[in-house]
């Protein structure tokens, strides 16, 4: 599902974590969409082991005409943060939209993880989302209002064995959303995350299953997309799933978002955080 406008023109997003996978992915897409992207991460400089660095996807974008500047960031200095954010209006002159996508991924056990493993989930996950939307939210709240999206989960669970650190680290970005949502007025405040498994870098280092499982970084582009170009003041305190959203915009065919084409990946994203999920007759 491609918009055939550009409906965030003269916007500013600031996505964190766009040097590959899904964060490069909603970078360029936002870009598409007419918005001038700031493009953040730790990489900087090409790796032997990961691809992408954050002049690459400014590159790629400028290349397709779109409009971006990159910095350098770390989502756990909030002083690094802070500049970022302030360099970013500086060069505009407003800030819309943040997306946190930048996160540390572990999956073991609690005996098997170190207390410096867990103060780095949280520091990046739920603590960065926290650093980066606080920093950002007095401009969001300019104009007509602008939107905050974490890239976390529903919270419907209420223990994960082997992967508990982490489950905290990402439901306190969901917590964090709705609080916010709570909170603020003119600025819409959501968690989205993907029912299937997305093809990333990540899904092949920590072997979240095959290619026949896993759907594009498209499906949580568009949803990301129905999000932005909603009213912040009536879409706001949801934690909503991809498929839920696009489903709500007239989408009833995800086939386009399989990997391999003709399979239709199972929920394996959505069953990370909730062993119990099924999809719905009916979004």
């Amino acid at each position: 599902m491609r918009m055939a406008d550009t409906p965030l023109a003269g916007q500013v997003a600031f996505v964190t974590g766009t040097t590959r996978g899904i964060g490069k992915a909603l970078a360029l897409s936002l870009a598409e969409a007419g918005a001038r992207v700031v493009s953040t991460g730790k990489t900087t400089e090409p790796r032997d082991d990961l691809p992408g660095t954050i002049y690459e996807t400014r590159d790629a974008i400028r290349e397709a005409g779109g409009e971006s500047i990159a910095i350098e960031l770390d989502v756990r200095d909030p002083e690094n943060v802070q500049s970022a954010i302030d360099r970013t209006v500086e060069e505009w002159g407003r800030l819309d939209i943040v997306v946190n996508n930048a996160g540390a991924i572990h999956f073991a056990p609690i005996a098997d993880t170190p207390a410096k493993r867990f103060d780095l989930l949280m520091d990046v996950n739920a603590r960065g989302a926290y650093v980066t939307t606080r920093a950002a939210l007095p401009h969001l709240r300019e104009g007509d209002g602008g939107h905050a999206i974490m890239m976390s989960p529903p919270v419907a669970m209420d223990a994960a064995p082997g992967k508990a650190p982490y489950a905290l680290s990402k439901h306190g970005m969901t917590f964090i959303a709705k609080s916010l949502a709570a909170e603020e007025t003119n600025v819409g405040v959501n968690a989205l995350w993907p029912v299937t498994a997305i093809e990333s870098e990540a899904t092949r280092h920590f072997n979240m299953g095959t290619p026949e499982d896993w759907r594009t970084p498209d499906v949580v582009c568009d949803a990301t997309l129905e999000i932005l170009t909603s009213d912040p003041t009536d879409c706001t305190g949801n934690a909503f799933y991809d498929e839920e959203v696009l489903s709500q915009a007239g989408v009833d065919d995800f086939s386009e978002y399989a990997v391999v084409e003709g399979n239709d990946p199972g929920p394996t994203s959505a069953q990370l955080f909730d062993p119990d999920f099924e999809r719905p007759d009916e979004w």
